[in-house]
């Protein structure tokens, strides 16, 4: 029973997701609706981020400059 109860705690611990975003270097063409994407480019100030939000069908997406930590965040490449 230990063994079990020790397991699933192992479990919930390692499929909990990172707390760090990744800030792409382009928006991407395809999100799910309310998925989230961080990118950064030249339509925000220094220092801040586009969040764009993805929307349903017919609907325009979501975007936001926010303030994003540099410890929350890791700059990765994307797909064009």
């Amino acid at each position: 029973m230990r063994i079990l109860v020790s397991a699933v705690v192992l479990s919930c611990f390692f499929g909990l997701p990172c707390s760090a975003q990744t800030i792409l270097k382009s928006e991407p063409l395809m999100l799910a609706p309310y998925e989230v994407a961080f990118v950064k480019d030249a339509s925000c100030p220094s220092g801040k981020v586009l969040k764009v939000t993805g929307a349903i069908r017919g609907l325009h997406r979501r975007k936001a400059c926010v303030a994003m930590p540099g410890e929350q965040a890791s700059l990765a490449a994307a797909m064009p």
